[in-house]
């Protein structure tokens, strides 16, 4: 194993990667390799290391990790996670992770994020959503490369197996610790991990070839099946509304229907796709064939499936979510007790103030509470952000985020999280501007 492993990457001496670092030997012989390469290309590389705080041991790991660092002269960023909630704890403590690693991202403009997942990682995931259900998709399990934005996650281990990285280690004197808890029964990964790898590989040992061909020849039949489901997707679905015509998808092929309607959760779910099983596409199919015209049924994280006649769409449950979408005209009076208005003159130049050329947007504008998946393309930064995230790192009280204002053009592109940020869209003082927006 070597540094042939970045070969895919277009790394330049003006490339900056981030590290998604443990001290464990996968993400240790990552970075022993990344700094192979930065002596061929003085490229940056930041550390991003998380303390999941469940171990005694992490305190010693995070500083031997930022020793390192501080003798290769190579930013260590860092945070501890204090408390959990009530999710499962792999899923939220992988959240957590990949939020702290995209604000990582973002401030230091990266152009990759690197994660140290592997062929035995690859494996594991495809047999647990085989055994588990999943979409049609996702049996592939993760992407070698992925796009988020303005940055690339990349997994550069991805067709080398435990064993090769192990001797890697070995041979390169590369310091590593081994997590006590990959040890514990607790965990389904761990079992998997511990009983049914090393079956698969003592009957071959280079089982793991035969998974990566699995997952490129699902991800190629995924790509055509996508392109399909996207056209008639749009034959079906109305873009405005998101309601699905139900006759019009009934002349499609049973297959295609639930393609449509797995699109359908896709789009609506986005960041808690995680929730979503083949199960559910199926009790979706289940219900637009039922003969009773009016049927709801509840899906999870508060959301509910409603079949009206013809008609089917997806929504968050009325009693928890009272949203609005209000054109925004002279002056309207927001649920939260604040307006917000057009004005003709304003001197501020705060948060509370957006200046906009109805040149470069889609009018009328709305003002709306927020939708799941909402991105913000801001000011002065590549890419889109999550407002999910903003209301987050803001530390918006979560009782406050489904009514707060969002202000949106008639093509749902969204300008202005009002007194919170401000879009690609916002003028300067001395620009020029037709549309003042002020928050009160």
């Amino acid at each position: 194993m070597n540094t042939s492993i970045f070969d895919f990457l277009m790394l330049q001496d003006t490339s900056i990667v981030v590290l998604g670092c443990s001290y464990g030997p996968d993400s240790m012989a990552l970075f022993n390799l990344l700094l192979e390469k930065r002596r061929e290309i003085p490229f940056q590389i930041v550390i991003a290391h998380v303390n999941h705080n469940k171990r005694k041991e992490s305190k010693k790991e995070k500083e031997a990790l930022e020793k390192i660092c501080n003798q290769q002269k190579i930013p260590f960023e860092y945070m501890k996670i204090e408390q959990y909630g009530e999710d499962n704890f792999h899923n939220e403590a992988r959240n957590i992770r990949y939020h702290f690693f995209e604000q990582i991202c973002e401030k230091y403009q990266a152009d990759y994020l690197m994660t140290a997942h592997h062929a035995d990682d690859l494996m594991e995931t495809i047999l647990m959503r085989i055994v588990r259900g999943a979409t049609l998709s996702s049996y592939a399990g993760f992407e070698k490369q992925l796009s988020l934005g303005s940055y690339q996650l990349v997994r550069p281990l991805f067709e080398k197996t435990k064993e090769e990285i192990l001797t890697y280690c070995k041979k390169n004197q590369v310091p590593y610790a081994i997590d006590s808890s990959n040890f514990k029964q607790i965990y389904t990964r761990n079992r998997y991990r511990k009983s049914i790898l090393p079956f698969l590989k003592k009957e071959d040992k280079n089982v793991h070839l035969k998974f990566l061909q699995f997952h490129k020849r699902l991800k190629e039949a995924g790509t055509f099946i996508e392109q399909e489901t996207e056209k008639l997707y749009k034959q079906v679905v109305d873009s405005k509304t998101n309601e699905l015509d139900i006759s019009s998808l009934k002349k499609q092929d049973s297959f295609l229907q639930k393609q449509i309607l797995e699109k359908l959760l896709f789009n609506f779910y986005q960041d808690d796709l995680v929730l979503i099983t083949e199960k559910h596409v199926d009790l979706l199919k289940e219900i637009i064939d039922r003969r009773a015209s009016s049927v709801i049924m509840h899906l999870p994280n508060e959301v509910e499936a409603v079949k009206s006649y013809d008609h089917f769409f997806l929504r968050k449950k009325t009693d928890t979510l009272d949203g609005y979408e209000i054109e925004l005209s002279s002056l309207v009076k927001l649920p939260n007790g604040h307006i917000i208005r057009q004005v003709d003159t304003c001197e501020e130049t705060n948060n509370s103030i957006i200046r906009l050329s109805s040149s470069e947007i889609k009018l009328p504008l709305y003002v709306r509470t927020r939708k799941i998946g909402d991105r913000i393309a801001l000011k002065g930064k590549s890419g889109h952000k999550k407002v999910k995230d903003i209301f987050i790192d803001k530390k918006i009280p979560m009782e406050q985020r489904d009514l707060w204002p969002i202000v949106v053009d008639a093509s749902g592109e969204i300008v202005f999280i009002p007194n919170i940020k401000k879009s690609k869209f916002d003028k300067k003082k001395t620009e020029n501007y037709d549309i003042i927006i002020k928050y009160q």
